[in-house]
């Protein structure tokens, strides 16, 4: 990677449902059937003939956008530049490098637009990143080059294991006699705001709640859901951070075994396998191992074939479960995530 590296943000699909295809196999492959290669163009211009050729009733204005996100797709994003793809179903991002150019090739039975990535953090946790960052990767946008606050210097930070430093400012002009911070500024069209309340909820969370504090908060979502529980107190538990039950004292079925890890990094099978062997000991029906920095794929592996007996909950998972159980947590718990519900219009998004 060089001095002129660019990060790009690219989706795969509304409903990430071409995530594990591009993951598995090294590709990006973004939306866009519609429209033929764009293999031959040269510039912008080259792609908004295309699109407009293509379908000569399109309105202005989505021309131009579709055409500035090809562009970048096939022609601006080169071999050494920086992926960014938000995994859906993960509550985590994925990092790559470009290694191909621009292919309209078949995926399956069907002819797409895709690059070659080498996927070199498939599973980073969003809360490996700063809140700016991440609404900035909140652009409905299904392809965009992501600049500012030192985009490029950040991802790179984490892209190898590292913190993300956090953008530098630059003191670009005075104002009363202070001096005024102000970020290079970019336009970001369209924003996932539920995805950006999320982040902020999750920040708080990683805040707020960390080490035995999030085994405490997951505690309390399972007591609003009418378990009746255990929480082991803080240090070692021996693989079981709660143990729940039904019935009045909580000693009927099912019976439940509950891992919490607060570890910012995704938990590995040996965690998996822990929880399983506390489950037998304890005789539980069913577990629950929550990890805040999400799992990796071996262990995501191996618990398709535990499915009706262990569940899995990343970071976004024990969220939902505190949006659905909110009014019934404890006070002080609401204390420290005062939350309130919003309704917002839906309106079309940009994403192709």
């Amino acid at each position: 990677m060089s001095d002129k590296t660019k990060v790009f943000l690219v989706r795969a699909g509304r409903n990430a449902e071409r995530e594990e295809y591009c993951l598995e196999n090294n590709v990006m492959v973004v939306g866009f059937s519609e429209y033929p290669s764009f293999e031959g163009a040269k510039d912008f211009d080259d792609i908004l003939k295309i699109i407009k050729d293509t379908k000569p009733d399109i309105k202005t204005r989505a021309a131009g956008n579709y055409a500035r996100q090809m562009w970048s797709f096939a022609i601006d994003m080169k071999e050494g530049d920086i992926v960014v793809l938000p995994r859906k179903h993960t509550s985590q991002i994925a990092l790559g490098e470009v290694v191909g150019p621009y292919k309209y090739k078949l995926v399956g039975d069907k002819k797409c637009h895709t690059r070659a990535i080498k996927w070199i953090r498939p599973n980073v946790p969003r809360t490996a990143f700063g809140q700016d960052l991440l609404y900035s990767f909140g652009a409905f946008l299904t392809v965009c080059n992501i600049s500012r606050n030192d985009a490029v210097k950040r991802v790179k930070a984490v892209l190898d294991n590292k913190q993300d430093p956090g953008p530098s400012f630059e003191i670009v002009k005075k104002e009363k006699g202070k001096e005024v911070a102000i970020e290079n500024s970019e336009e970001i069209s369209g924003m996932d705001f539920a995805q950006a309340a999320d982040d902020q909820v999750q920040a708080r969370i990683q805040t707020r709640f960390s080490g035995h504090a999030l085994a405490s908060l997951v505690d309390s979502v399972l007591k609003a859901e009418g378990w009746i529980t255990r929480l082991s107190p803080p240090g070692a538990d021996g693989g079981v951070d709660i143990l729940g039950g039904r019935g009045t004292l909580g000693l009927d079925h099912p019976r439940l075994c509950v891992q919490v890890k607060s570890q910012n990094s995704p938990a590995d099978v040996s965690i998996y396998r822990e929880l399983q062997g506390a489950m037998q000991s304890f005789k539980a029906d069913q577990g629950l191992l929550v990890c805040w920095g999400g799992f990796n794929k071996a262990l995501i592996n191996e618990a398709k074939t535990g499915h009706f007996s262990v569940r899995l909950w990343g970071s976004r998972d024990l969220v939902d479960a505190v949006y659905k159980n909110y009014e019934k947590l404890p006070a002080e718990i609401q204390a420290d995530l005062p939350l309130k519900r919003v309704w917002m219009l839906v309106t079309d998004d940009l994403e192709s």
